[in-house]
């Protein structure tokens, strides 16, 4: 594994109790990060904190500002600086055509996937803009940029990441502050065994390396894009897609 110099940077990583989140927690307290894991899993959270040596970890409900703001403020107290925010938390959703999704479904998967990006982003990057320097990655997926079929949610709120990340990356551009976002196909986690059989056969045919991706993959890809290494890279989507993205 190549180290990531990470070295005195203070790294917020949404869901971090599991799956891609808890593997990008563990690439960047590798990398030398002071990690704060966020989760609303607070048995969970603390688990993941034990796991990366972490001196806190947070509960916090990204779907409900005020706790961000309380987390943001926790966290900010703790250590002073937030260097780098790692908006990976979401759900998935069950699946249904776009007709017969509830609305209150639709409403949860819209309010944490994308609203979470946006209140820990509208809590953080006012700091970051202070010190003159911050790395925000958000996690969005191919199915933003592709709209998969039976998802339509998850797929509305994953697209309405990558164009927070393109104005958010345009707003900060003379800060220090970068913003990027990372697009994974379907990645080996307990939100893919969500889906329907049928759904996870589909996802995987789109696919033309024949295997879903692990979180360690995607954990590595985002370390570099929180480094100082990435400069001149802002309000950008990198794929990590096993081959299926095309544009």
């Amino acid at each position: 594994m190549n180290r990531i110099d990470l070295e005195g940077r203070v790294a917020v990583v949404t869901g971090a109790a599991a799956g891609i989140g808890l593997a990008i927690a563990e690439r960047m307290a590798a990398s030398g990060a002071s990690v704060v894991p966020w989760d609303r899993d607070s048995a969970g959270v603390e688990e993941a904190r034990g796991k990366l040596g972490a001196a806190r970890a947070v509960t916090v409900d990204i779907a409900d500002p005020d706790s961000v703001a309380a987390a943001c403020e926790e966290t900010l107290g703790a250590f002073g600086k937030i260097d780098i925010l790692v908006n990976n938390a979401g759900i998935n959703g069950t699946n249904h055509k776009i007709w017969e999704t509830p609305v209150a479904e639709w409403r949860q998967v819209i309010e944490v996937d994308l609203g979470g990006v946006f209140y820990c982003c509208r809590a953080v990057v006012p700091h970051m803009i202070a010190a003159g320097y911050g790395r925000i990655v958000n996690i969005a997926s191919i199915a933003g940029k592709e709209g998969n079929p039976n998802h339509g949610h998850y797929s509305s709120a994953k697209a309405g990441v990558i164009a927070l990340t393109k104005s958010l990356g345009k707003e900060t551009v003379d800060t220090g502050v970068i913003v990027n976002c990372v697009a994974p196909a379907a990645v080996e986690t307990a939100i893919l065994a969500e889906n329907t059989p049928e759904q996870q056969a589909y996802l995987v045919s789109k696919i033309p390396m024949g295997r879903v991706g692990r979180p360690e993959e995607v954990a590595a890809l985002v370390a570099w894009l929180s480094s100082e290494d990435v400069s001149f890279s802002t309000g950008a989507v990198y794929d990590i897609s096993g081959g299926r993205a095309t544009y």
